[in-house]
Formats: structure tokens, sequence, C-alpha cells
């Protein structure tokens, strides 16, 4: 178990109005699509770690996604190009943390895993519904890739009582009506009872829900943008970690052990 928090909670879904609502949608504002926070360097260690080591866990690619897993690195360098903390020259990036990546086209995904704190899955429509088609996914709340791996949306969302067939359908017009020019964001939280980033679960391996001990507020920035020429739609995550004892020196009473 490795315990990585931020010091700031930018985001409390639980009770602000534009992200207590499902689906809680609002508009990325320019450059604010990637973002850095003061974990960066202790995430991203952890990130490249895993891709190291359990990388058939956390990066799965079809070939039907392979052009949208080129375009994506293209859009995240372009991106990050913006951040004075990135230093990108030669075919390689030397990240805020000192650490350097090489630029590998036939590694898309891994090379955009190990440079942005953000996990980014790549959904694609066949028929009527957008399918997971590609990820690289080093931080799941409870989910596996490998089980939603190349299934539609619904399946993917079968263990979540609030996703009716009604929502379902409302998410897959959302899906179907995201424009190149305009990126979406929502938030939700989770309480564990450790802070371990990397946390799969299968549909059969329920979550607990933690009582009694200490608790972590995990808390994720889901944003969803479409890109312009494979039109795959691409939901990036990025994951906040704070233990109850950082939210009660911040003044921030944690919520109860449930989320959306």
């Amino acid at each position: 178990m490795v315990e990585i928090c931020q010091s700031q909670l930018p985001y409390r879904p639980w009770e602000e109005e534009r992200t207590r609502r499902l689906p809680g949608l609002n508009p990325v504002a320019a450059g604010e699509w990637l973002l850095r926070d003061d974990a960066y360097a202790a995430q991203m260690a952890h990130r490249r770690a895993l891709l190291d080591h359990k990388r058939d866990d956390v990066l799965r690619l079809d070939p039907m996604a392979r052009r949208a897993a080129d375009e994506l690195l293209a859009l995240v360098l372009e991106e990050i190009a913006r951040d004075p903390g990135y230093v990108i020259e030669r075919g390689r990036v030397t990240c805020p943390d000192g650490y350097v990546v090489e630029v590998t086209p036939d590694a898309p995904l891994a090379t955009i895993g190990a440079l942005v704190q953000e996990d980014m899955v790549i959904m694609q429509k066949q028929d009527d519904e957008h399918l997971l088609t590609g990820a690289v996914l080093c931080f799941p709340a409870s989910w596996s890739l490998a089980q939603k791996f190349m299934r539609p949306m619904t399946r993917i969302h079968a263990p979540v009582h609030v996703y009716t067939a009604d929502l379902a359908k409302r998410v897959q017009r959302l899906f179907d009506g995201i424009r190149v020019d305009r990126p979406i964001w929502r938030a939700n939280y989770l309480v564990y009872g450790d802070p371990e980033l990397h946390q799969p679960r299968t549909e059969e391996d329920r979550r607990g829900v933690y009582q009694d001990g200490p608790k972590w507020l995990r808390v994720e920035r889901q944003a969803m943008r479409r890109l312009p020429i494979s039109d795959a739609v691409i939901f990036s995550i990025h994951t906040y970690v704070l233990s109850e004892a950082q939210l009660d020196a911040l003044g921030i009473e944690m919520p109860p052990p449930s989320g959306h």
C-alpha cells in the first residue's frame, strides 16, 4: 500500500451544485484539460512503476483504437508544451519531476501514462454504443480494465445501481453530443479504508464500506473530449486522495462513505 496524498482538494462533488446533481457536467476551461498538482512527483513514480511491473493490468489497446491513441499522444504533447514545467526536445520530454520520458511512437499510451497524472480511456462508437477500446489506467477506483476492455458503456456500468436504462440513454446522447472544441468535466467521490491509488476490482469483488478506522477521501475529476480526426471520445481521470486528518486540518468534513 502506497500513501500519496494532495495537500488541497479543489473539488467537493458531494456539496457543490455544479457537481452534486448527476451528471454534474461543466465546461473545461482553456488550458485546464490536463492538471498538475503537488502530488505530481509521487503519483508519477507510482504510475511508472505500475507500467513497468503490471503493464498488462494497466494498459490495453485494441488495433481499432491505434489511430486514436496516436492522435491522443500528439494532443497531450501539445497540451503539456504550454506547461513551463515540461521541456520537450528531440523526441524526449523532461517532466516537472526531472524524469526523462522517451516519446515512443510504437507505445503511445505508455508514453502518455509516464507523462501526466491523468488516466486515459479511449471510447469509440460501434453500432449504437461507445466501446472501451483502449486505456492506460493506473489508478482504477474499484474496477478492472481487463473486465471492461472492449465492452459497451451499458455493460461497463452494469454493477452501478443508479445506471438505469434511462440514464444509459442520456449518457449515450451525451457522448454523441461531445464537440471537439467543447470538452466537459464532472467529479465524483468515494471513501476508502486505505490510500492506495491502484485499486482494481472485478464486478464480483465488491468494495466494502468502511465504518471504523482511518479513512481516505478519493475524488476523481473526469473530463471528456472528442478527438478531431479519429472521432474517439477520451475519458480522462485525475485522482485526488486526502486523509481524514488532512480534511480536518482544511476544515472539510468527511462525506458519508458513498459516492457516484
